[in-house]
Parts: structure tokens; C-alpha cells; sequence
């Protein structure tokens, strides 16, 4: 038996779980501000994105923040990995190809890669970027256009820019019109989310 306190609630639940992106998710390598972490998976939860990985061998996993994200963290699932090669293994197992962001010579557009596809975003620590084992084992490197004179973006910011592309691209070929998951899935989902 479910546990909903309104019908316009259950309802919100239901839309918000048959938008949710089976093939879409973020990895998060050594990103070492919390309110940045929650900042990403706050953009997560408004694109439809439902699962996040951390990969963190240089920092502590962070304490993910309730004021920042919204409490978006407890609509979210996290995975945690113990190294780099644990996640792109895991990662290219389930078909998912892995785009780094990063500035490199080999790097594209973000708007000249195809979003619709089962895409990993990996998202590299505010000082140090990417770690040059991610940059061996990814299958792609992207860059976001930039016109000032400042280079880059914050990392929160970054992710929501591309999430953003994602989602545009998605919603062009109506991958939010058709459930992602399977029916059982959506439906664990929704039993799970009408308990908090």
C-alpha cells in the first residue's frame, strides 16, 4: 500500500519517475566542494536523471547538503566506487559511453555530441580537473564554448549547462514522451519515493 499524503502528490510522483532517464548519468571524481555536489544533483534530479556515481580516491566522499540540493539527494540514487577503473568498468559493462569534461586538443562542442545516446558526464575536481586516468579510460572529452576572457565555468555550472543540452536534445527526439525504465522499475520507484 503506498503512503502519499494527496492525490496531486501521487500524481507528481508518478510524472516525475516516467521522465526519468535510464540512460543518462553524471560521475562526480574528486569534486571537493559539498555545496557543489548538491548543486549537480539538484540539476540531476531537474533534468531526470536518477542515478549519480562518486568516484573519490583524492577526497573524503562528500556530506551531501540538504539546503543547497533542495533535499534533491533523496530523490536520487548514488553509487559509490572505490577507484576509476571500478566505475568506467562498471560504466562500459551497462553500455554507457563516458564523456570527460575537460580542455583538450582532441575535446568537442558540447553541442557537436549526441546526447540521446547512454551517456556517462564525468565531472573533474574544481582545481584539478580530471585525473589523467579518466582522460585514458573515457571515450570522448568535450569542452563548453566559452566568449570572455575566463576559461571556465564553476563545476556546478558546467554540469547544469550540459544536463541542459542533454535534456533539449532528449526532448527533440521525445525520449521524455516513453519510460526509460522498465514498468517494475518505474513502478519500484515510485513505491520508494511515496515513503519519503
Amino acid at each position: 500500500m503506498r503512503k502519499f499524503k494527496t492525490e496531486k502528490r501521487l500524481e507528481k510522483i508518478t510524472r516525475t519517475a516516467n521522465w526519468r532517464q535510464e540512460t543518462l548519468t553524471v560521475i562526480f571524481e574528486n569534486i571537493h566542494d559539498p555545496h557543489n555536489v548538491s548543486a549537480i544533483i539538484r540539476s540531476c534530479d531537474a533534468v531526470g536523471v536518477q542515478k549519480v556515481g562518486l568516484v573519490y580516491t583524492n577526497e573524503e566522499f562528500p556530506k551531501l547538503s540538504k539546503v543547497t540540493s533542495s533535499s534533491a539527494n533523496k530523490w536520487i540514487d548514488v553509487k559509490k566506487y572505490k577507484s576509476v577503473k571500478e566505475c568506467c568498468d562498471d560504466l562500459h559493462l551497462q553500455g554507457f559511453k563516458i564523456y570527460a569534461s575537460m580542455l583538450d586538443e582532441k575535446a568537442s562542442s558540447l553541442y557537436e555530441l549526441d546526447w540521446t545516446e547512454k551517456v556517462a558526464i564525468v565531472m573533474g575536481n574544481e582545481h584539478r580537473g580530471i585525473s589523467d586516468e579518466f582522460q585514458k579510460m573515457c571515450d570522448k572529452t568535450f569542452f563548453i564554448p566559452m566568449r570572455g576572457m575566463i576559461q571556465s565555468l564553476n563545476v556546478s555550472v558546467a554540469a547544469a549547462v550540459t544536463l541542459y543540452e542533454a535534456q533539449r536534445q532528449r526532448t527533440l527526439k521525445g525520449m521524455y514522451s516513453q519510460n526509460s525504465f522498465s514498468a517494475e522499475e518505474v513502478e519500484k520507484l515510485i513505491d520508494r519515493w511515496c515513503d519519503k
